[in-house]
């Protein structure tokens, strides 16, 4: 009995983690394509960026990518799901990542875009950038943290209460 509970969680995790995988390269891809796509629109906006721009841009890249990732690993391990809001996760996820700020997915991801635009020096992806920054805020706000009230009840709450939206901070001593 305890072998085949075991085996079914693990069974379970597996799938999470292949559809967690779909989900996130879909996204990447999305995303890539997107900033790809703006940078036609550089030449008409006439701004140049320094040539030292891509030093800073490998940087926050570097620093976002990991972030991402980690949030992937506690979705799936923590939150038995995925990133996906169609096929999020079944239980609150405030560890690793989640303890320091409630939304470091949004901001790792935010990220890999801001660092890129800065890498290939151009003004369009930073503006894409801005716009994907306004549009997340807005999902967050009206529809995700809402969602997750009526789902977790009064835990969501409580981590809102100890964990900040948007800024990381250290996460409050346990007693």
């Amino acid at each position: 009995m305890a072998t085949t509970l075991a085996h079914n969680l693990a069974m379970r995790m597996f799938f999470d983690a292949i559809r967690a995988l779909i989900y996130s390269a879909g996204f990447i891809f999305f995303w890539g394509y997107t900033a790809l796509r703006v940078r036609q629109y550089d030449a008409s906006l006439g701004i140049t960026l320094p040539s030292w721009m891509p030093i800073p841009g490998v940087v926050v890249m570097a620093l976002g990518a990991p972030i991402a990732l980690s949030c992937v690993v506690a979705f799936v391990v923590r939150g038995r799901g995925t990133p996906a809001p169609f096929d999020a996760p079944r239980q609150l996820v405030a560890a690793g990542p989640y303890r320091w700020v409630r939304n470091p997915m949004y901001l790792g991801g935010g990220m890999i875009v801001v660092g890129y635009g800065l890498y290939v020096r151009s003004v369009s992806v930073l503006l894409l950038a801005a716009a994907m920054w306004i549009a997340v805020h807005l999902f967050v706000y009206f529809y995700e943290e809402p969602t997750l009230r009526a789902k977790f009840n009064g835990s969501y709450e409580n981590y809102c209460h100890e964990v900040s939206r948007w800024l990381p901070r250290p996460p409050r001593p346990t007693h």
